[in-house]
C-alpha cells in the first residue's frame, strides 16, 4: 500500500528533492497535498505533475492567481495557516514532510503529532524553539518523528538496533563557506560569499546558517530533543569533506559513523522508507576518490554561535525559541544587505541578554518569546 504524503514546503530544496524520491518509486508514494509560502507558479506544476489532492498557500495574496491557474483540475486550493493544519491532520495523509523554514514550521508539526502522523522533519527550528513542547506531545500521541537533516539521519541510522548506552554523539560539520578565513575577514564578506557552500546546494537562509555555524548550534539543540542525549555529551567536529555525516560513540568505546555522498535525497528516502531502505539509481561510493578524511575542533572564537547554542540548550524554556527568532530577522536583514555579516550573531547575543524567560513554556509562551526575539534583533539592526 501506498504511503500518502503531505509535504510542507515543496517549492524548496528539501521539497524538491522529496519529490525525486516520489517521482523514483510511484509504487511506494503518493503526494496528496503540496504547499508552499509564495511560489505559486511551482506549486502548480507540482500540483498537476503528481496530481495532488490539494494544495496550499500560505502567502493569502498569492491565493488567485494559484487558484486560476489550477482551475479546470480537480486539485483543491486553500489559503493561509488554518488550511495548512487542517491538511496535515487529513485522514488522506499518513506522513507529513516538513520541509518549511524557520519557525512557520512548529505549528504544523505540532497538528501533524496531534493528529498521530509520522513526521519526517527537516525543520529543525520545530524542535530549537519547541522541543520541550513537541517531545512529550509525539511521546502522547505516539507520532513518529524521522529526522531528515543529514546529520540526525546519520545518529538515527546509528542508533537503529543498539541497546547499548551511548556516551556521546558527535556531529560532524563542513565549516560553512568561511572555514579558511580568519574571524578578522569575516567582517567584510558579502551576501554572495557567504552563499557559496563548499559541499551543499540548499536554500539562502540554511546556508547562512551554515557559515555562523548557527546551523550546527541549532542541530546540537535538536540532536538533545530527537536522542535524549544532554549538551555534555554531544560533541563538533568540522569535517570539510561532509561525507561522513556524523557519529555515535558507545559504552564500551566502539565507534558507528554513517558515511556517503553529500546528497540530502539520501536521508530524504531513509526517512520515508523506514525501518526499510530504497534502492536508489546512485553510483557506488569510491573510497579510492576521497582518500583523505580530515577533522578539526570547531574555533569557538570564530564561531560564536556554537557556544550560544549549547548555553540555550542548558538554559532549556523558551531560550532556543529567543535564538531561533533573533537569528531569521538577523538573516533576512543580511541577505537583504541591511546589516553586516557579523551583526547576525551579535544581534543574537543581543536578544537572548534582553529577552524574557519561560523556563517550563506553554505554546502561547514560545510565541510570545519568538515574537520578542524577533522585536529586539531588530532594535539592535535598527530595521
Amino acid at each position: 500500500m501506498k504511503q500518502r504524503i503531505a509535504l510542507l514546503g515543496s517549492t524548496g530544496s528539501i521539497g524538491i528533492q522529496t519529490l525525486d524520491i516520489v517521482r523514483e518509486n510511484p509504487g511506494l508514494f503518493e503526494i496528496t497535498t503540496l504547499t508552499a509560502h509564495r511560489n505559486w507558479e511551482r506549486l502548480a506544476r507540482q500540483a498537476v505533475e503528481f496530481d495532488a489532492d490539494s494544495v496550499v498557500i500560505a502567502d493569502e495574496r498569492q491565493y488567485d492567481a494559484l487558484r486560476q491557474t489550477l482551475d479546470g483540475t480537480s486539485i483543491k486550493v486553500y489559503a493561509g495557516e488554518e488550511a495548512l493544519r487542517q491538511v496535515v491532520q487529513s485522514g488522506q495523509v499518513d506522513v507529513v514532510v516538513n520541509a518549511l523554514v524557520g519557525y512557520a514550521g512548529l505549528m504544523p508539526t505540532i497538528a501533524a503529532v496531534e493528529a498521530g502522523k509520522k513526521v519526517a522533519l527537516a525543520n529543525k527550528e520545530t524542535l530549537v524553539a519547541g522541543g520541550c513542547y513537541v517531545m512529550p506531545l509525539a511521546a502522547r500521541h505516539k507520532a513518529p518523528i524521522v529526522p531528515i537533516d543529514s546529520e540526525h539521519s546519520a545518529i538515527f541510522q546509528c542508533l537503529a538496533g543498539e541497546k547499548s548506552p551511548v556516551r556521546r554523539l558527535i556531529v560532524t560539520c563542513s565549516g560553512g563557506a568561511f572555514r579558511d578565513r580568519s574571524r578578522e575577514e569575516l567582517a567584510h564578506v558579502t551576501v554572495e560569499q557567504a552563499l557559496k557552500h563548499p559541499q551543499w546546494r540548499m536554500g539562502d537562509k540554511i546556508t547562512i546558517d551554515s557559515a555562523t555555524l548557527v546551523n550546527k548550534g541549532f542541530e546540537v539543540i535538536e540532536a538533545h530533543w530527537l536522542f535524549g542525549v544532554p549538551a555534555e555529551r554531544i560533541s563538533v567536529l568540522i569535517h570539510p569533506q561532509s561525507i561522513v555525516h556524523s557519529m555515535v560513540e558507545f559504552g564500551d568505546g566502539a565507534i558507528k559513523a554513517q558515511l556517503g555522498s553529500p546528497d540530502m535525497r539520501t536521508p530524504i528516502a531513509y526517512a520515508l522508507s523506514f525501518p526499510q531502505r530504497l534502492d536508489r539509481p546512485v553510483a557506488p561510493f569510491s573510497f579510492a576518490e576521497h582518500p583523505t578524511l580530515t577533522f578539526a575542533e570547531v574555533d569557538r572564537i570564530k564561531y560564536p554561535a556554537l557556544d550560544l547554542a549549547y548555553d540555550c540548550l542548558r538554559r532549556g524554556g523558551t531560550a532556543g525559541c529567543t535564538m531561533n527568532g533573533a537569528n531569521e530577522v538577523a538573516v533576512a536583514a543580511f541577505l537583504a544587505r541591511r546589516c553586516g555579516y557579523l551583526e547576525i550573531v551579535r544581534s543574537i547575543e543581543y536578544a537572548l541578554g534582553k529577552s524574557s524567560f519561560a523556563a517550563v513554556p506553554s505554546l502561547g509562551d514560545l510565541g510570545e518569546a519568538n515574537a520578542e526575539a524577533r522585536c529586539l534583533a531588530a532594535e539592535y539592526l535598527r530595521l
